[in-house]
C-alpha cells in the first residue's frame, strides 16, 4: 500500500526521535453559523490564543474536520438527513492557525454537499499543507494512511467512519473510508494499520464511531477497539459521539467536540470539551494529558472554574469506568499509561 508523507517545517517540541507529543481534538465543525462568524471576523478569532498555545507545543496535531471545505456543491439528496455543513475556504486559515498537520475526513459530513465540495476540500487542505486521511478521490486513496514526521518521529494515519454507507467510496467515485464496524472490523483495515505499522514508529487510527450523545462507549466501538489494537494500532482515538468518553490503555474512545455551533445538551454537556496531548513512543501512549475547554458559541477557549471542575469529575470517572486513574497537574487531567 502506498503511504504519503508529510513533514512538519517548525521546529518541534521533543528533543528526542524516540517519543512524540501528539495533539489531538475531536468534531471540528467550521460551517452554518461558523461560517456566518467567518464573513465578518478573521478566522484566526475563533480560538483563544491559550488554546492555540497549547496546541503548537505538540510535535503534531490531528483532528476530525467535521464538514466540507467549499463554495461549491449542493446538499447531499437523502430525505432524513438533518444537518449539512459546509465551510468556507477561509475555514483552512483557522486550521493553519492551530497549526494542524491532518485532517480525518472520514465522518458523516464530509459529503453533506456532494463530491464536488469534497474535491474542494481535498485541494484546499493540500494548498494549505495541510494532509488528509478517511476519503479520497477513489477508495483506494480514502482508505490509504499518511506519514506524518517530526524530530525523525514517523506516524502513521488512518481514518474510517462506520456511518453513513451512502458516503462509501467506490473504485472511481468520490467518498469516505466506510466500514461496518457495528458488525466487524474488515480485512482491508487490519492489513492497512498492520502495514502501515510495518513502515513506520506508530500508528494512529482515528475512527468516527457509534452514535451522537452517549455517556460511554457502546458495544460494537468496544469491540472494534479490541480489533484495532490487536491488529498492531500504537493509539486509537475516535470521536462522534460529541461527549468526551474515557481512555482505556491506547484507546481514547472519544474525544467529544472542539469547535462548533451545536445545540447543547443540559446534562451531557457536549459545549464542555477537552484538548489532548497524548506522548507516545513506539509501544504506545505514555501518558495522556487532556486539558479542559470550554466551547462557546462558534468560539473555543480554555475552560475555568465550575466548567473545568466539571470536566474534571466527568473525566475521572469515565476513565475510572475503564480501569484508567486520572490525576490533576496545574489544571490539565493527567493519565500516565505506562
Amino acid at each position: 500500500m502506498e503511504i504519503a508523507l508529510w513533514m512538519r517545517s517548525s521546529e518541534p517540541a521533543s528533543t528526542s526521535s524516540n517519543t512524540l507529543t501528539l495533539a489531538l481534538a475531536g468534531d471540528t465543525m467550521l460551517g452554518r453559523s461558523v461560517a456566518e462568524r467567518l464573513r465578518v471576523s478573521p478566522p484566526e478569532s475563533l480560538v483563544h490564543p491559550d488554546v492555540v498555545e497549547a496546541a503548537r507545543r505538540a510535535d503534531l496535531f490531528v483532528l476530525n474536520l467535521e464538514c466540507c471545505v467549499s463554495d461549491r456543491g449542493t446538499q447531499w439528496p437523502r430525505p432524513d438527513k438533518p444537518f449539512f455543513f459546509r465551510a468556507p475556504p477561509a475555514a483552512v486559515r483557522t486550521l493553519t492557525h492551530l497549526g494542524i498537520d491532518c485532517v480525518t475526513l472520514a465522518n458523516n459530513h464530509a459529503l453533506d454537499y456532494g463530491q464536488e465540495a469534497l474535491l474542494d476540500t481535498f485541494e484546499h487542505l493540500t494548498t494549505a499543507g495541510i494532509q488528509w486521511v478517511g476519503a479520497g478521490p477513489h477508495v483506494e486513496r480514502a482508505r490509504r494512511p499518511v506519514v506524518i514526521e517530526s524530530n525523525g518521529f514517523r506516524l502513521a494515519v488512518l481514518g474510517v467512519t462506520d456511518h453513513p454507507e451512502d458516503f462509501a467510496a467506490g473504485p472511481e467515485s468520490p467518498g469516505v473510508a466506510y466500514a461496518d464496524l457495528w458488525n466487524e472490523v474488515p480485512s482491508w483495515l487490519v492489513e492497512a494499520v498492520a502495514e502501515a505499522g510495518e513502515r513506520v514508529d506508530a500508528v494512529l487510527v482515528t475512527p468516527h464511531w457509534g452514535p451522537n450523545m452517549t455517556p460511554q462507549p457502546v458495544p460494537h466501538v468496544r469491540r472494534a477497539a479490541r480489533a484495532l489494537v490487536e491488529a498492531g494500532a500504537t493509539l486509537v482515538a475516535g470521536h462522534s459521539a460529541h461527549v468526551f468518553h474515557g481512555i482505556e490503555g491506547a484507546v481514547l474512545f472519544d474525544m467529544g467536540d472542539f469547535l462548533d455551533d451545536y445545540a447543547v445538551d443540559p446534562e451531557l454537556r457536549n459545549d464542555l470539551g477537552l484538548l489532548f496531548l497524548v506522548t507516545l513512543d513506539r509501544v504506545g501512549p505514555l501518558r495522556v494529558e487532556a486539558i479542559p475547554l470550554r466551547l462557546e458559541f462558534c468560539f473555543t477557549r480554555m475552560a475555568r472554574g465550575e466548567e473545568a471542575e466539571w470536566i474534571g469529575r466527568r473525566f475521572r470517572q469515565a476513565c475510572a469506568d475503564l480501569g484508567t486513574e486520572v490525576i490533576e497537574e496545574n489544571g490539565r487531567l493527567v493519565a500516565g499509561l505506562r
